[in-house]
């Protein structure tokens, strides 16, 4: 079968990511030794390495580099912790945890991710295993929130179809609990659970899909339910689109090959969308996830890490190839693709009545940080609902939080608390800002070439100014900003990009699909705040003035000529 050359393959010595694995004895290496080391606050390169596996990254406070460079000290080094909540739906206790050893452990704040779960900053070594242990006594782990497996699993929040989500988001927890690595070393390390395996037992059956050396790099899955692409399913390297006719789920259409992260400079790295190759019931998508795993985790590059993504062994292979090779790895074909339909992805604020007169309350979390400040009480105010309310919490792809199930009569209860602490459903916000996303960036990540999540809002309020000029309030425009070219925040999805090139400094690009099925494109680079504000004011008053009705601003970008159309990432670096 023909294959298309126009993406790299593997070449050359595995990469010593893979000498780290290979060596872990499954993902233990020396990290208990490493935290037992009083002398340091760090862990050694190769057991950095392997918290991510753990759902940890170590990290220092760049904001600190120089003065204790100055002193003589190492870093301030410390943890980030993120748990595994697959759909992002938990229970008010579990919320009330995440506070607790947030105040316990942490920086007193939490950061709701665009993968829908919890990352917890600031936390030293010596903390890492209580910390661990507390977040497990409430029914939750962190085992593979990071590193080279399967990550978070995304479903759509979906309040306004309660039937569906529920059975949607079952099997979103069923993919994550069948895709978790198999090894006793997380339960081992972090809960103190007798040794079962040493270095001389090191057998296959310990990890029977991941096998010894897991994966060549980080892999990610979502379901979006139409007409919503909140979890935008084609950035995902198995994106999940729920078929629902009469109100009933028939299955899934499957995309694969999608993914966010590039390099700078590096045109052989690029943003991707997910295709759909076909559709399977869904009694069969265990087994699909499964096995596009596998062909990943056998064809993928373990050579250059940049490459490693399951969208450059798409591309490298061909679409036709990996659906081949899926079909023949399952026995079976799957079925053609059927048809759906996306409108949007972003959140629904406020109150929607869902199934069984139970209420979902979507409330607006700028950048997903919650904290409390001296005119901002979000941190305790969410801390009080939790304490009142009996149905459940779901993080959205978008970094917001919905209060979900909520009885009529908690709602009067619920609204009180909102009343009491100004809390906002978006109604408040500017449609720019309830549709903008950042990544943390600094000062702890060690990734950051420039501000975002500390950035961002201040930008928003200088656009605002122009948006109300231009009679844009009201009009939806997606907006996200990272610190560097990896894509946490899926900024080549925006209509509205930035991307951190170094410090003040954006490459800026405009042009995406409203609803997330379109890249968008380069239209300035390494530009700060002065040249993004004059260049954006003539292009948004020209929107408001020349759209045509319904037209999305991405839409329009490209019909006037701003940008070239990309619908694929091979097209995303040509001229």
């Amino acid at each position: 079968m023909q294959k298309n050359n126009t993406a790299p393959t593997q070449s050359g010595p595995p990469s010593d990511n893979e000498r780290i694995k290979r060596e872990s004895n499954y993902l233990r290496g020396t990290l208990e030794e490493s935290l037992a080391d009083p002398l340091t606050a760090s862990v050694s390169a190769d057991d950095a390495q392997l918290t991510k596996f753990h759902g940890s990254y170590m990290q220092d406070d760049r904001d600190l580099r120089n003065e204790r460079r100055k002193q003589k000290l190492e870093p301030a080094y410390s943890f980030m912790v993120r748990v595994r909540i697959p759909g992002g739906v938990l229970t008010p206790e579990q919320w009330l945890t995440m506070d607790r050893v947030a105040h316990d452990y942490g920086n007193q704040t939490l950061r709701l991710t665009t993968r829908q779960t919890f990352q917890m900053h600031g936390i030293l070594k010596w903390n890492m295993k209580n910390n661990m242990k507390a977040i497990n006594e409430a029914m939750m782990d962190t085992i593979a929130a990071c590193g080279d497996v399967n990550r978070n699993v995304m479903n759509n929040p979906n309040p306004y179809q309660s039937e569906v989500h529920a059975q949607v988001q079952k099997h979103a927890q069923d993919i994550s609990d069948h895709l978790l690595p198999k090894t006793r070393a997380y339960h081992e390390i972090w809960l103190d659970e007798e040794k079962i395996v040493d270095g001389s037992q090191a057998q296959e059956e310990v990890e029977p899909i991941y096998k010894e050396l897991y994966l060549p790099r980080k892999f990610k899955i979502g379901i979006a339910v139409p007409p919503s692409n909140d979890i935008d399913v084609f950035s995902q390297d198995i994106g999940l689109i729920a078929i629902v006719e009469d109100g009933e789920l028939q299955g899934y259409n499957i995309a694969v090959g999608g993914g966010m992260g590039m390099t700078h400079g590096e045109t052989d790295t690029y943003p991707q969308l997910a295709r759909v190759i076909g559709f399977c019931k869904p009694e069969d998508i265990l087994e699909v996830a499964e096995n596009i795993v596998t062909i990943q985790r056998d064809y993928g590059n373990r050579s250059n890490r940049k490459n490693a993504r399951f969208k450059y062994t798409v591309d490298a292979l061909g679409l036709d190839w990996v659906k081949s090779e899926l079909n023949t790895r399952l026995g079976w074909n799957l079925e053609e693709e059927r048809s759906y339909h996306f409108d949007h992805n972003g959140d629904r604020y406020g109150w929607v009545k869902g199934t069984n007169n139970r209420w979902h309350l979507t409330l607006f979390i700028q950048n997903g940080r919650i904290k409390d400040s001296e005119d901002y009480q979000l941190m305790t105010a969410l801390r009080e609902i939790a304490n009142i309310h009996t149905g459940d919490f779901r993080i959205t792809p978008n970094q917001n939080v919905v209060i979900g199930n909520v009885t009529s009569q908690k709602k009067t209860k619920i609204n009180e608390l909102i009343e009491e602490y100004g809390l906002s459903d978006g109604n408040r916000d500017s449609a720019l800002r309830r549709n903008a996303m950042a990544c943390v960036s600094f000062p702890t990540c060690g990734l950051a070439m420039a501000e975002s999540e500390r950035y961002l809002p201040s930008l928003i309020d200088k656009l605002e100014t122009i948006t109300e000029e231009a009679g844009l309030k009201d009009d939806e425009i997606t907006i996200r900003m990272t610190g560097c070219p990896n894509g946490c925040a899926r900024p080549a999805l925006a209509e509205i990009g930035f991307i951190g090139k170094g410090p003040g400094k954006y490459n800026m690009y405009m042009g995406a699909g409203f609803a997330g099925e379109r890249l968008n494109k380069l239209y300035l680079e390494n530009v700060g705040e002065e040249e993004i504000l004059q260049s954006l004011r003539p292009i948004l008053f020209e929107y408001a003035k020349e759209r045509t009705e319904g037209e999305h601003f991405g839409d329009y970008v490209v019909r006037a000529g701003h940008v070239k159309e990309v619908q694929s990432g091979l097209d995303f670096h040509s001229e």
